[in-house]
């Protein structure tokens, strides 16, 4: 039986580039898009679909 591995880290950045990701919005940061990979790679590992 294979065993679970925790998501935990993962789960952690997800919501810190989430936020990182607002607050950009709210100060118009000039590099807004690059934050979305991390969002999108941690939601992807956070979820053990990868």
């Amino acid at each position: 039986m294979a065993q679970k591995k925790s998501t935990a880290p993962y789960w952690l950045l997800f919501f810190v580039s989430t936020a990182a990701f607002a607050w950009a919005i709210a100060s118009h940061f000039e590099y807004l898009t690059l934050i979305i990979p991390f969002v999108a790679t941690s939601f992807v590992k956070a979820m053990d679909i990868m």
